[in-house]
């Protein structure tokens, strides 16, 4: 069997990464250094690679992710009270194997966006389902899917997702609809998957935030006691680059 025989068998099966290996393996002439087991390995890891590579791009793309962030991208140079070892404790992810929760307090401006997004894009890495929202945007959505009778739908979507990232946490103020749905959610994932909460809001001012007492509770007691927590100090991110420009 030639060799354009074997590609073109290996395009059917759709081993594209196996492909391009092994054509820049005949190109160069490695495959005369390479025993038969070797070949057959570097193949197999070619194609492992571009299936685990592509499979990230999906995830990341299907996140929607405010920030393009990562873990090592985090700036630890400014004094706003970040633990680099928890950081580095949690970008392992295995507060997302345990189904625990993260909350991201502080400021605006003080990086919580670009920390919750950088935790979520960890979990991608890891090759976890991750969702971000900003929460306006996610009660507004699930409202008007309520009004076309999509909720459901959109709800189970929410529910899958490994790691859910809810930013701006309490703006704008809850309405009856918003927390309601919001226990929904939050019930919905309570000790079975992830969420993170990315907020300029103290934990200890939530219950108000939240409104209606049971509901505030109820909230409250199922995100705050068991979860890690980011509590983010000193002045705006981005006041400092603006003056770092000036």
């Amino acid at each position: 069997m030639n060799n354009q025989a074997t590609i073109e068998k290996m395009s059917q099966m759709k081993l594209h990464g196996m492909i391009r290996a092994f054509e820049s393996t005949m190109e160069t002439g490695a495959g005369k250094k390479f025993t038969a087991d070797e070949l057959l390995g570097h193949l197999i890891d070619a194609e492992w690679d571009d299936r685990y590579n592509k499979k990230i791009t999906r995830l990341i793309k299907a996140a929607g992710f405010r920030y393009q962030a990562s873990m090592e991208q985090i700036d630890y140079s400014i004094n706003r009270n970040l633990d680099k070892n928890l950081l580095l404790r949690l970008s392992d992810c295995t507060w997302i194997q345990n189904k625990q929760d993260i909350i991201v307090t502080g400021a605006t401006g003080t990086g919580k966006s670009y920390i919750a997004s950088a935790l979520g894009h960890q979990g991608c890495m890891h090759e976890h389902k991750v969702l971000y929202f900003n929460c306006k945007k996610l009660f507004s959505k699930l409202k008007q899917s309520k009004a076309d009778g999509t909720d459901i739908k959109e709800l189970k979507k929410i529910q899958k997702q490994e790691v859910l990232i809810l930013d701006d946490f309490g703006l704008p103020p809850f309405d009856n609809d918003s927390r309601l749905v919001l226990l929904e959610i939050i019930e919905d994932r309570h000790g079975i998957k992830s969420t993170i909460i990315a907020t300029q809001f103290p934990v200890k001012n939530w219950f108000d935030i939240i409104g209606e007492p049971t509901i505030a509770d109820a909230i409250c007691d199922r995100l705050i006691h068991n979860a890690h927590r980011i509590e983010l100090k000193g002045e705006s991110m981005r006041i400092k680059q603006r003056k770092k420009l000036t």
